[in-house]
């Protein structure tokens, strides 16, 4: 998931910088990004998190304006770690990277978080899925799917925070459904910290590479998940559950191919 902020939400220099790098009009794509944190994960020595960060970032024109998502690639390394760390057994993490090259990342993140106590990314990334309440921010009429290429969800931000909003008052009247609320809870405060005129960008990302392509051509999750929510507004917590039960079941399999064989 990312966000585009307008220039304007940037303090100068970097408001100028990233101007002047949005006229270059020779911007990386999604792939690019993807290839250059493939180069890291092969270097010798491990390079566990980029020793300096991006200055790239993702651009985009919505309704006439510029916007800009920086990459922060150093800053996603060194959360990425933290989630590796539930993801993984400890034999498989320490193969993958050694406890000293972890040890050194934590020190450097650290650092970085007492000059920067405010920083925080544009990017976020789930393992091997689309969490299910990203979904809560988007909706089925703005799904765009190209085969091979990507499967994306473009809204304003306003939007996306009163979609969220709606869904938490529901969610939290009802049964059974604590993850997901604390869920949505700490999205929202993500959210908040970005400019009201930003655009949120739910992406699929390497899924749409490694997903069957007919699975992907009939996934409607963003409209499955608020047909289960209008189902708890309107009080069928049966179907509610059903609904939601049946989307949780799709993303889990989903999930499952990280470990598979």
């Amino acid at each position: 998931m990312r966000v585009y902020e307008p220039l304007a939400a940037f303090p100068e220099p970097e408001r100028t910088h990233w101007a002047d790098y949005a006229r270059r009009g020779d911007t990386p794509t999604a792939q690019d990004e993807l290839r250059r944190s493939l180069a890291d994960l092969v270097r010798v020595p491990l390079v566990a998190v980029p020793r300096h960060e991006s200055a790239d970032a993702f651009t985009a024109e919505w309704d006439g304006t510029l916007l800009v998502c920086p990459w922060r690639t150093r800053l996603r390394g060194w959360l990425a770690l933290e989630e590796l760390v539930e993801w993984f057994p400890r034999p498989v993490l320490d193969a993958a990277l050694p406890p000293a090259a972890r040890r050194r990342a934590t020190e450097e993140y650290e650092a970085w978080r007492e000059r920067n106590p405010d920083g925080r990314p544009w990017i976020r990334t789930g393992v091997w899925q689309v969490p299910l309440r990203w979904f809560v921010l988007v909706a089925d009429e703005e799904r765009e799917y190209l085969p091979g290429e990507r499967l994306r969800y473009r809204t304003p931000m306003v939007q996306a925070r009163r979609r969220l909003a709606r869904g938490l008052r529901t969610l939290r009247e009802a049964e059974g459904y604590g993850m997901l609320t604390e869920g949505l809870v700490e999205v929202g405060s993500w959210l908040e910290e970005f400019h009201p005129r930003s655009m949120v960008e739910l992406d699929y990302g390497g899924l749409t590479h490694t997903l069957p392509e007919a699975g992907l051509a009939g996934d409607r999750s963003a409209r499955d998940l608020a047909r289960g929510i209008a189902e708890l507004r309107a009080g069928d917590r049966e179907g509610a559950a059903r609904t939601y039960g049946e989307l949780a079941e799709r993303w889990r399999a989903v999930r499952e191919r990280l470990f598979a064989n």
